[in-house]
């Protein structure tokens, strides 16, 4: 290149001078022979360059396709978007579904009536009844029973009902999430909560406004809609949203509550009632003498409802267990009457020689349900003339909307009992389900009280079972040792939210397990290769400048570390966001990700 400068800038200088004098011009075959050299050169410089660079297939690529384009091409015309009937699954129904094309439709009854359509399959019946729905009152044809067709008061969270989800945040673009998952959205749906969830998180870190809250609502649109069934507990002044959400307000402690709760969820086997109840009664202190609580209940319940055809109220079944004599008395007449007497027989006896004994766990167990018959919380439970209707947990076969308001306030042993016996019914009405076409899915908004051996075993069935729950807790300390690890094994989903104790953060560190990073290790060591001459070399350098001439070696390997360490979620999460794991009920998995819950 400097040689094609010099040649160029010689023949301009003598052009130049040939101006100052004719006679020093530069005849013809010396510019000639410049001009060629400089053309070499050029040729030279494009070749080695351009091949260099690509050019032929950056022109071939982009050159010739943009010429071939503004010379030959003319513009397409741009194609007719498609015309979508979105109609087009309930068309075998008739000219009713005209109706449909000529009113606005929201997204509660466009899922509403395809669900309506798929229930009815192919019985021609339900078909010539639905298309008479259609026809006469249009969008709101099949409506639930409450006549909503959206949640009264608007909605807070994004939901998508056609895929059934509700939107909870972003995942955030940051080192530690995969980057197949960086700015995705994060979202719930059944297939997920089929799994359940559990959430761990001190109290302000926004597990209710944040995660209940908005499963709450979906359940709730997902019920309008005719696809699930929702039943939402937690603590009277926790924001669960307002009563008009829901079909069912149970509230005991509140007079004004319109329902009542079945203490014992309307179970087909007085021994499974019995059971279930028993359990939930029992604190966990006093678990080792479980199994003699099940049975005594069970020497009382089932020659009650043998005897009455019932179940017997709170106050009822506390004087049996007490030993009242009177109420055995009665008792052993009706079970005469009946003629069941004979059945009963070794039941009836083995309570009344338990009677008085100090190891009865009968008197244990009326001890407890004395927490439950008081004057404000009795008509909330079944038995007894001044009863509310109560609501049963084996009604999850239908599109209902349940709120449970625990009196955590005003009896906090109370509500803890009623926790652990809604979940524990949950599991049992939701597993023995005949017909589990609707989803059915729990909010328990404190579930401090409510796990115990018998429910998690229970919540491993629900994976089957097209059921749920979502479980918050504030801190894993508070069950017992034994429980923690199997509750982390049951659900599928997991949840940890800024400022968890470093013990907590443990168990999800463990439960998430490692993964490889590849770590870099640079190591300096002096330099002693070399001679005579180069090590005295070395001296002199180290004399005038001070510093030792070094080696550096840099080794890479690849090592196991935690994908979340327990220091991590302890101290590192951001408020507003949260670390969850999740897998569906198909098996898919989706590594722990940092979520901004905020967006």
């Amino acid at each position: 290149m400097a040689w094609f400068v010099f040649i160029y800038g010689r023949g301009f200088a003598l052009s130049g001078l040939g101006m100052l004098g004719l006679g020093d011009l530069p005849t013809t075959p010396t510019i000639l022979l410049a001009l060629l050299v400089n053309l070499l050169v050029i040729a030279l410089v494009i070749r080695i360059f351009g091949r260099m660079g690509r050019w032929r297939e950056v022109g071939r690529r982009f050159l010739l396709p943009l010429v071939s384009r503004t010379v030959t091409e003319v513009p397409p015309e741009p194609e007719a978007a498609p015309v979508v009937d979105v109609w087009a699954e309930l068309r075998p129904a008739g000219e009713a579904v005209r109706r449909l094309e000529a009113e606005p439709v929201g997204d509660v009854d466009y899922v509403r009536l395809h669900q309506a359509w798929r229930s009815v399959g192919a019985d021609p019946a339900g078909r010539h009844e639905f298309a008479a729905q259609v026809g006469s009152r249009g969008a709101a044809a099949c409506a639930h029973p409450s006549e909503q067709r959206d949640l009264p008061g608007g909605r807070a969270a994004r939901h998508d009902l056609m895929v059934r989800q509700v939107r909870l945040g972003t995942a955030q673009d940051v080192p530690k999430n995969p980057v197949t998952h960086r700015n995705a959205g994060f979202a719930l749906d059944p297939a997920l909560l089929g799994t359940s969830l559990l959430a761990v998180g001190p109290a302000g870190t926004g597990k209710t406004a944040a995660l209940a809250r908005p499963v709450a609502e979906a359940l709730c649109l997902q019920a309008l809609a005719g696809a699930a069934c929702a039943v939402v507990v937690g603590a009277s002044d926790a924001d669960l949203g307002p009563d008009d959400w829901y079909d069912v307000v149970i509230a005991p402690g509140d007079p004004s509550a319109p329902y009542g709760l079945d203490l014992y969820g309307a179970a087909p086997s007085p021994d499974e009632a019995a059971a279930r109840l028993a359990d939930a009664l029992l604190p966990d202190e006093l678990a080792p003498r479980a199994e003699s609580a099940r049975t005594a209940m069970q020497q009382v319940v089932g020659p009650f409802r043998a005897a009455y055809g019932r179940y017997p109220g709170v106050r009822e079944l506390r004087a049996l267990l007490a030993g009242d004599a009177d109420g055995w008395a009665e008792l052993a007449e009706n079970l005469q009457k009946s003629g069941r007497r004979p059945e009963f027989e070794a039941d009836v006896q083995q309570r009344e020689r338990m009677h008085g004994r100090v190891d009865d766990p009968g008197a244990l167990l009326a001890d407890r349900l004395a927490l439950l018959d008081r004057p404000a919380l009795a008509p909330g439970f079944s038995g007894g003339p001044d009863a509310k209707p109560a609501f049963a947990m084996r009604a999850l076969e239908h599109p209902l909307r349940v709120r449970v308001k625990l009196p955590e306030r005003s009896h906090p042993e109370a509500a803890r009992m009623l926790s652990r016996l809604l979940l524990g019914q949950f599991t049992q009405a939701a597993a023995d389900r005949g017909d589990r076409e609707l989803f059915a899915g729990l909010v328990l908004d404190d579930a401090t009280a409510a796990v115990d051996a018998q429910t998690i075993r229970g919540i491993q069935r629900l994976r089957g079972a097209n059921a749920g729950v979502v479980l918050l807790l504030r801190t894993l300390s508070d069950l017992p040792e034994a429980l923690r690890a199997p509750l982390f094994g049951a659900v599928g989903n997991r949840m940890a939210f800024p400022g968890i104790a470093p013990w907590d953060g443990r168990l999800f560190s463990e439960a998430w397990g490692t993964h490889l990073v590849r770590e870099t290790a640079v190591t300096h060591t002096p330099d002693t290769s070399g001679g005579t001459m180069r090590r005295a070399g070395r001296m002199v350098r180290k004399a005038l400048s001070g510093t030792t001439a070094q080696t550096e070696s840099v080794t890479t390997r690849d090592v196991e570390r935690h994908r979340w360490s327990p220091s991590d979620l302890a101290h590192a999460l951001p408020s507003g966001h949260a670390v969850i794991s999740l897998t569906s009920v198909t098996g898919e998995q989706v590594p722990p990700l940092l979520v901004d819950l905020r967006h």
